[in-house]
């Protein structure tokens, strides 16, 4: 029976912080991924790295360990400038710091007629500017927002203008299942383009072909990497392993995921869905009777498929039931369904920022700072990807 690895796992995960905040006289704990350490000589982010799983070999691994490219970057790097919209300036810093940049002054205001303010408090000329700013809930403030943003980087001649999207809202309105319906994922492309952005970074699309809505090139960064290295951590035997795709649209991105995790089996979940935001589960694909069965989506948005699709693992006999997926959008009742008792664990990135009332006790926030800001600094060197974990990022 051979434990779960993976070749090329970089984080320690087995290392967490736990979040806590009160609810009604009780104490409810949150399992945050651990943020990365720093070099104190260079200021650089480092990784925790185990030698042979013995931690008193512990080191850090410095992040030029990581490049097979020459680079000089820093604070002494002024062409790069990092500005934050609103929408999740946790996630915003921590991306700077991982790249020991300061994230740029901006100001960002709403006037009482609920428009939105934008000026840069310092000089873009001739800069390369990133925008992080996903445009999750409330999707229409968020989008406005990272549309003035991007507007005023232009007119203060930016050399290069990159909107950073961790969460591309209007993603699921790819296509037109219906007459007389729009497809709104090619309108914001559109927008994106037309405020001026010459790049667009964006993590886990709904669909890969809304890479092709854009005039503009787009690098698609998926989260996978950090979920699957905090699954490698686990004490999971390979031979019990399943991965379920929730529904059959999720086919592709389920597979991809099974063969990194020792090329689990793959089981499929078929579903009717009635209306938005309503799903009805039918019935399962393959075997999962006495396996853990790992579910992989993009999104969770009200938890209705999901569920379903968990408790129709549990009457087919899984013994238990992980949840991953990189964007918690989390619509009520999501939480409720989450928490009922489902799923041993929820694994979740930080590309939207989730609420402390939010949090449940199956609850897991790994964040993706890293793997964007290695993106960033590529984009920005002009580097292809190459060097696992990073050689499916996209960026060519």
């Amino acid at each position: 029976m051979a434990s779960l690895a993976l070749p090329g796992s970089f984080l320690d995960v087995n290392k967490t912080c736990h979040c806590r905040y009160a609810a009604r006289n009780s104490i409810i704990r949150c399992n945050v991924a651990e943020p990365l350490m720093f070099n104190k000589e260079n200021g650089r982010p480092g990784m925790p790295l185990q030698v042979n799983g013995d931690p008193s070999f512990s080191n850090l691994l410095n992040a030029n360990q990581l490049r097979r490219f020459p680079v000089a970057h820093g604070h002494t790097d002024t062409r790069l400038r990092i500005f934050s919209g609103t929408a999740n300036p946790a996630l915003s810093q921590e991306i700077a710091s991982n790249m020991g940049l300061e994230l740029g002054k901006i100001m960002i205001k709403r006037f009482a007629d609920c428009e939105i303010y934008v000026q840069l408090q310092e000089s873009v000329r001739g800069c390369d500017v990133y925008l992080v700013q996903p445009t999750c809930p409330p999707a229409n403030e968020n989008l406005m927002e990272l549309l003035i943003m991007i507007d005023a980087c232009r007119r203060a001649s930016a050399k290069n203008i990159t909107a950073v999207v961790p969460y591309f809202g209007y993603a699921r309105a790819d296509r037109k299942t219906q007459g007389r319906e729009s497809i709104a994922a090619k309108l914001v492309a559109n927008l994106i383009t037309e405020a001026g952005a010459d790049r667009v970074l964006a993590c886990d699309l709904h669909s890969g072909q809304s890479m092709g809505y854009f005039d503009i090139p787009v690098d698609h960064v998926p989260g996978q990497p950090v979920i699957l290295d905090y699954l490698a951590s686990k004490t999971i035997c390979s031979d019990d392993l399943v991965v379920v795709s929730p529904d059959v649209g999720g086919v592709a991105r389920a597979r991809a995921f099974a063969k990194k995790l020792s090329d689990a089996p793959l089981a499929i979940v078929d579903k009717r869905r009635h209306g938005h935001n309503v799903a009805e589960v039918m019935n399962l694909i393959g075997d999962v009777r006495g396996k853990v069965a790992v579910m992989v989506d993009d999104m969770i948005d009200t938890a209705g498929t999901i569920a379903k699709g968990a408790a129709l693992l549990h009457q087919e006999g899984a013994r238990e039931v992980y949840a991953c997926t990189t964007h918690a959008v989390f619509s009520p009742p999501a939480i409720e369904r989450l928490s009922s008792g489902l799923f041993q664990e929820v694994i979740i990135t930080n590309t939207i920022p989730v609420a402390e009332q939010n949090y449940f006790p199956q609850l897991t926030i790994l964040s993706v700072a890293n793997l964007l800001g290695e993106t960033i600094w590529r984009v920005h060197d002009d580097c292809a990807g190459g060097f696992e974990p990073y050689s499916n990022l996209g960026i060519d």
